[in-house]
């Protein structure tokens, strides 16, 4: 009969490196399937895919209008003409969704972002458009005042400056009903206000868009890695004070699990993580904690941060943006955010 001490224990990573043949030679070398290119792709853990690419582009009024964006090298304002030109490309190149942001001319900006619900606004338009020309392709939609506000902020703003969360709800809600009605997909409600995934999904509910899908910002740090996207939308220099007191503390992590708890009880279909490489350990937990179909946003400073280097040499720019993308694939994001997208969809399938 066995004693206790004599029954076999199952190896574990540490027994595993004691246990060497009497050569004195490792039994495992896991340099052997990096050898060759076969053997690598064979065991390859995670795999980038066209699939998993959203691209956003920023739309200006006009006809075949191309506007560069200063901050963001290779990134262009189109007209509406020109964007559904380019969601022709996308769907060509199998990138499942486009999203839209409008630079809302600032004749029509105001303190209450009234042109947000507008049917006949830039992006509805836009929206209207694409789906038109481009009927397979999902088309996404920014739920926040920002892109038409005179002052810059997702909500609307009091006599004395502060947010105020429910009275905003409201716009929010008419700006959702209002995109989904132009044709719009999925809703990205990214304003951060407490509440307003419950609402609009009561109000898609009860409008006859329940099957127009809700991509929550759940976790939307107050970042310095905006700056660019602001220029792109016209923002940055209507931007009075900061966005602290909606937007999350960087430093905050179990925040980010009870801000998204709460967009997932309200009904939001996905979250998503915002913004991207700074923020992983965010991303990864709560794809664990919650098991959603989980996103994350490179955003534009990401994005001029890579371009900027790659410009100037430093950098391999095919190894190392893809090498980016991975790391979300990796942290659990089931899509990214990317001005990448069309680039890196063209390169993945000229692979095949």
């Amino acid at each position: 009969m066995a004693m206790k001490d004599d029954v076999e224990k199952p190896a574990t990573a540490d027994t595993a490196a004691t246990q060497m043949p009497a050569t004195g030679f490792p039994a495992t070398r896991l340099r052997r399937p990096r050898q060759a290119d076969w053997s690598r792709r064979l065991v390859r853990e995670t795999h980038l895919t066209v699939d998993d690419l959203i691209w956003p582009i920023f739309i200006i009024d006009g006809d075949n209008r191309r506007e560069p964006v200063a901050s963001m090298p290779g990134v262009d304002r189109l007209s509406i003409d020109l964007a559904v030109k380019a969601a022709e490309d996308a769907a060509k190149c199998g990138i499942p969704v486009i999203e839209v942001f409008p630079n809302t001319p600032s004749e029509l900006r105001s303190p209450s972002g009234s042109e947000a619900l507008n049917p006949d606004n830039l992006a509805c338009r836009a929206v209207r458009a694409i789906k038109a020309a481009v009927p397979d392709i999902g088309v996404m939609c920014d739920v926040a005042l920002d892109p038409y506000t005179s002052h810059g902020h997702d909500g609307l703003l009091s006599d004395d400056g502060r947010i105020l969360n429910d009275e905003t709800l409201d716009v929010l809600v008419e700006q959702s009903l209002v995109q989904a009605d132009a044709g719009c997909d999925i809703l990205g409600p990214s304003d951060m206000m407490d509440g307003r995934i419950g609402a609009i999904r009561s109000a898609l509910e009860d409008g006859g868009f329940s099957d127009v899908q809700l991509m929550s910002y759940a976790a939307k740090y107050a970042s310095g890695f905006f700056n660019p996207f602001r220029e792109a939308v016209g923002s940055s220099g209507t931007l009075s004070g900061d966005k602290k007191t909606y937007q999350m503390d960087p430093g905050n992590t179990n925040e980010a699990v009870r801000e998204a708890a709460l967009d997932i009880a309200e009904g939001a279909d996905m979250i998503m993580v915002k913004p991207g490489l700074a923020y992983l350990d965010i991303l990864y937990r709560l794809k664990t904690t919650f098991a959603m179909p989980t996103f994350a946003y490179q955003v534009s400073g990401e994005y001029a941060m890579l371009m900027a280097a790659v410009q100037n040499g430093w950098l391999d720019g095919d190894r190392v943006i893809e090498e980016a993308l991975i790391a979300f694939k990796r942290a659990g994001a089931d899509g990214i955010l990317t001005y990448f997208a069309l680039d890196m969809a063209k390169k993945l399938n000229a692979r095949r």
